[in-house]
């Protein structure tokens, strides 16, 4: 089906559009856009120069993506900002394009962003995570699957933050958040195993037990290396315990405690 772009929007002739995108009033869609199918743009959103965009995407009034780095470093290097399918962009969400650094921002598919909140230059945001109200996230943070992060949360730059965890509304980090639990309290620290998030994923109890068990055996130690071990001798099959593992071991700014 042919697109839909009302009268009021301004789309450069050197935009690629694919099919059956709804384009609102007073939208923008700058040149060196890619844009796939079924998308649907309400009025007044920003596609700016470098956004490359999937199939079946909603954005709502305000939401601005591929801006230009908030980063001093930049130099207008030809960089984008890839959106993928299905994610549900809400008012006032601000996406940076990327920069020398990896040359790209990356968000993934599934993914809810709620009104106000930012993504910097160089993120990498995976699938269906849930990003609440006004939560600001640095450059090059990486953000695994499912993870649901509440409103007014601050991420310092280069953090990662794992798989399925559930981090407290109006917390902040400037350490990596491993996968499958809950990081809240002030000043931010581990606050148990997300168990409501993982039994809404599927996750059997006797998995959930073995996560929770691997992460008292590594907490408990004083060296992290030497808990990572004991449960990697102790679940040498689990999955979950080997991704746990190998997020500590890779972590550049430590983990929460």
């Amino acid at each position: 089906m042919a697109n839909q772009i009302h009268p009021l929007a301004v789309v450069d002739p050197e935009a690629k559009l694919g099919d059956n995108n709804v384009i609102g009033p007073f939208c923008v869609i700058d040149k060196n856009v890619e844009m796939g199918d079924n998308n649907t743009l309400l009025n007044s959103v920003t596609l700016h120069y470098g956004a490359r965009i999937g199939n079946g995407n909603e954005f709502f009034p305000g939401a601005s993506i591929a801006t230009k780095p908030q980063d001093l470093k930049f130099q207008g290097e030809d960089t984008i900002c890839r959106i993928g399918d299905n994610n549900s962009i809400r008012e006032n969400v601000t996406i940076s394009r990327g920069t020398a650094s990896r040359g790209q921002t990356v968000v993934g598919n599934g993914n809810l962003l709620m009104e106000n909140m930012h993504i910097a230059h160089d993120c990498v945001i995976g699938n269906g995570c849930i990003i609440g109200n006004t939560t600001k996230i640095a450059g090059e943070v990486e953000i695994d699957d499912y993870a649901i992060i509440s409103a007014c949360c601050l991420f310092h730059q280069f953090t990662r933050v794992g798989s399925y965890i559930m981090f407290q509304g109006g917390s902040r980090t400037s350490q990596d958040i491993p996968p499958y639990v809950i990081a809240g309290k002030e000043p931010i620290r581990y606050a148990g195993v997300n168990l409501v998030g993982l039994r809404r994923r599927g996750f059997s109890n006797e998995t959930i037990e073995i996560i929770h068990d691997a992460y008292r055996i590594i907490y408990a130690e004083g060296v992290l290396k030497d808990g990572i071990a004991e449960a990697r001798l102790k679940y040498p099959d689990s999955k979950e315990v080997e991704y746990i593992c190998s997020f500590i071991e890779s972590s550049k700014r430590g983990v929460i405690r």
